[in-house]
């Protein structure tokens, strides 16, 4: 003990050390720290509390929901996966070719075009020239008198286009009857011509379709209102067109129609049941449907009966569609009129059996699977989808095939 009171008088003696503050206004619990701070003839501040960057484990990344496929690998279906790739590669192609044909002699000069990268559906930044030499038997360019160069359609094209007015003539009452049936789904009866405009290509209602419309004062009225939007609305109800597709089929076969949908029957714990039991009680809650044709916005938001109509909507809705498909831009635009729920995406996702969901999370389109044979090709083709197809089959020619017989001269 005698040897440490030397040591210690030593370190508190006050020649060698600094002067410590007045103790006696400073609480008696910080008093060993003082001390200690005063003795202690060792620092920390050269130890490495972190680990370095270089160690870190680099965490991935959430994928975008703009990139992230809607299905896995086991779900997948290549040929629905396709068609929403084939869309995108003749983007140019079809948006081209609506804004050209409305325009005067059906031509644009070049300069004019390289500004309207939305109206021609080419990636903004490019030079629309580019997308005009992938489709060289679809567009040309010249060079006018004015010494301008021009885009112009080149006579195949041409011939095509005459070709789709005759189709377009032949299906009108066709599509005067799928309108009708938009009508009668929708919430009012009625629904503005912008919206029927916006998706008027994937129902195959021709251009013109609002000046058609003054043909059939049985059928629609239009009705502007304060804010000048133009509303088409339905003058007579037509019981005989009130029967859905859905409906159709459950009267050819009742079992396929109970299989289609998966309702689970919500219980507090586990029954103990066999998957073929357990099945059986799930199909409880597939009947009875609920017609789309019925007034939906009467139902309660999160009821079964809610849910079923919602998904009968769906499910006419693309039935009435050329190829029984739909994208999220489609089917959002009728969200007030089907009362439909933010959580569509989600409602789809749960029926597999009836519909598949393709592309990525932000941009989906939605398929009808019943409308494909197990090749996954439409069982029935509208005469515009088989228009569709030869025009994507020229579009994607560089040249004439060998042997090809040019029937537009």
């Amino acid at each position: 003990m005698a040897f440490w009171r030397p040591l210690i008088s030593k370190t508190l003696n006050p020649k060698h050390s600094p002067p410590l503050p007045n103790t006696n206004h400073s609480p008696p619990s910080l008093l060993p720290l003082l001390l200690l701070r005063q003795t202690s003839p060792f620092s920390t501040s050269f130890l490495i509390t972190k680990t370095p960057k270089k160690f870190r484990k680099k965490r991935k990344k959430d994928e975008s929901p703009r990139t992230k496929l809607v299905q896995t690998q086991p779900n997948l279906i290549p040929h629905f996966e396709h068609i929403v790739e084939r869309d995108a590669y003749f983007r140019f192609l079809t948006k081209s070719k609506d804004f050209l044909s409305k325009q005067p002699h059906r031509v644009l000069r070049l300069d004019d075009a390289g500004k309207l990268y939305r109206e021609l559906g080419f990636p903004r930044g490019r030079k629309v020239a580019r997308s005009l030499q992938r489709h060289p038997l679809i567009f040309q360019t010249y060079r006018h008198d004015d010494n301008k160069m021009w885009i112009g359609f080149t006579d195949l094209m041409e011939a095509l286009l005459e070709e789709e007015r005759v189709i377009m003539d032949s299906m009108e009452s066709d599509r005067v009857n799928k309108v009708r049936k938009l009508l009668m789904m929708s919430t009012n009866k009625r629904i503005p011509l912008s919206k029927i405009y916006h998706c008027r290509s994937i129902f195959g209602i021709p251009e013109d379709f609002r000046d058609r419309v003054s043909k059939y004062p049985n059928f629609f009225r239009i009705v502007v209102e304060e804010d000048g939007k133009r509303v088409l609305e339905l003058v007579n109800w037509d019981p005989l067109m009130a029967v859905s597709a859905l409906e159709r089929e459950f009267m050819v076969d009742e079992e396929g129609v109970k299989r289609a949908f998966r309702f689970p029957v919500k219980h507090g714990k586990d029954l103990g049941l066999e998957i073929e039991d357990e099945r059986k009680l799930n199909m409880l809650n597939s009947l009875p449907l609920v017609s789309p044709y019925s007034d939906g916005s009467r139902l309660d938001l999160w009821t079964l009966e809610a849910e079923k109509y919602r998904l009968g909507v769906l499910h006419e809705f693309l039935s009435l569609t050329l190829e029984k498909r739909a994208s999220i831009h489609h089917v959002v635009e009728f969200k007030e009129e089907f009362s439909l729920s933010k959580h569509t995406y989600q409602m789809l996702l749960k029926q597999p059996r009836k519909f598949y969901l393709a592309g990525t999370e932000m941009n989906w389109v939605v398929f009808l699977k019943d409308a494909y044979d197990r090749d996954r090709v439409l069982i029935e083709k509208d005469p515009q989808v088989l228009f569709n197809e030869k025009l994507y089959k020229n579009a994607d020619m560089k040249e004439r095939e060998q042997g090809f017989v040019d029937q537009w001269r």
